[in-house]
């Protein structure tokens, strides 16, 4: 073979070489860039103990989308009131390596376990809206709740100012924070006039629960006047029974979490308050402090206050974020809920005619 040929099919084999390397090269580079630019999937799992409540879809929503603004992954899962189901959540959570479990728990008492287990793998933890005791979570995040029984018993004072009769019909004794909603009612009503002739605890969230605790405290007692209501959708329950005996309107009857539903009973006539929660907020709160955890931020002292803590009944200090409720009544419907977009005034008003809304 001629040096000219043997020249030239060098050069062929040099430029294939150089090609080679430079498809190499570049491969290489492309995956260096693709791994710096690659960050870390933050994952939430979020169990909450119901969604047939209006209240929670919209906790829900708000919480999903702000976080997955904020760059994380967000696994929802309902709990459908059910502890052994929530507490087999909280374990699948723990084995997916979540960064960080949100709670809306079904028992505040019966997590402890599945709490611990998550801390010691190094799994960040929040208590949203009832706090789980019996172990020490990261967070704490609520509405005030004695406040919002406060607001109730308020209520109770002014539309019966010559006293009366009070019903109590509260959440579950598991919920903590129904505990803390009674204790706030009857501080308020304490020096008052006010009797309280019979306090139930509902079995569940179910809104059919209120329904038999009112019919059994009007088969015992002779005169009602009030009945405070854990929530709104029993607070309805208690209307429908009231209804049936023709005294829906004349007792008054207080809830919780400004349901549509409620807030169309307020301006009718047949529910005398519910109690607004800021949940937009809330929930907006918690996806970003839930999003900081994962990133191994600190949140006491820069987004909830140093000081800021409440205490679980076995003396553990929890880093305590809380809102403050707001009443609502027919006065003030317009400027708290509709103003705020909290529901549209043709909802609200879907079954009062223009010439009594005034």
């Amino acid at each position: 073979m001629n040096k000219p040929i043997r020249r030239w099919m060098v050069f062929l084999v040099c430029i294939a070489f150089a090609g080679q390397l430079l498809v190499g090269c570049s491969a290489k580079s492309q995956g260096v860039k693709t791994d710096r630019s690659d960050k870390k999937q933050l994952k939430i799992g979020f169990t909450i103990d119901t969604l047939v409540l209006e209240r929670w879809t919209r906790d829900r929503d708000v919480f999903t989308a702000v976080a997955q603004e904020l760059g994380a992954q967000v696994d929802v899962q309902n709990a459908n009131n059910n502890l052994e189901k929530q507490k087999k959540q909280i374990e699948d959570f723990i084995a997916q390596k979540m960064d960080v479990i949100v709670i809306v728990a079904v028992d505040s008492y019966g997590l402890t376990e599945e709490v611990d287990k998550a801390k010691s793998e190094g799994i960040r933890v929040i208590s949203y809206d009832r706090l789980i005791q019996g172990t020490k979570t990261d967070l704490y995040i609520t509405v005030d709740n004695e406040s919002v029984g406060e607001e109730m018993g308020m209520t109770m004072l002014e539309k019966l100012p010559d006293g009366g009769n009070i019903v109590m019909i509260c959440g579950p004794e598991s919920d903590a924070n129904s505990q803390d909603v009674a204790k706030g009612f009857e501080k308020m009503i304490k020096d008052s006039n006010l009797n309280v002739v019979k306090k139930t605890s509902v079995s569940s969230w179910k809104p059919e629960t209120g329904f038999q605790a009112v019919n059994e405290a009007l088969a015992e007692l002779e005169e009602v006047d009030g009945v405070m209501c854990g929530n709104d959708a029993i607070a309805g329950y208690v209307i429908k029974a009231l209804s049936e005996k023709q005294m829906a309107g004349k007792v008054v009857v207080t809830g919780q979490d400004a349901d549509l539903e409620a807030c169309q009973r307020i301006v009718e006539g047949t529910q005398a308050m519910t109690v607004y929660k800021p949940i937009e907020r809330l929930a907006k709160v918690a996806a970003k402090c839930a999003v900081k955890l994962a990133n191994g931020e600190q949140i006491v002292g820069k987004d909830i206050g140093e000081n800021s803590v409440k205490t679980t009944d076995d003396g553990k200090d929890v880093p305590y974020w809380g809102l403050p409720p707001i009443a609502v009544t027919k006065e003030n419907m317009d400027s708290v809920i509709i103003d705020l977009g909290f529901h549209l005034h043709d909802e609200v008003y879907l079954n009062v005619s223009e010439e009594s809304r005034d």
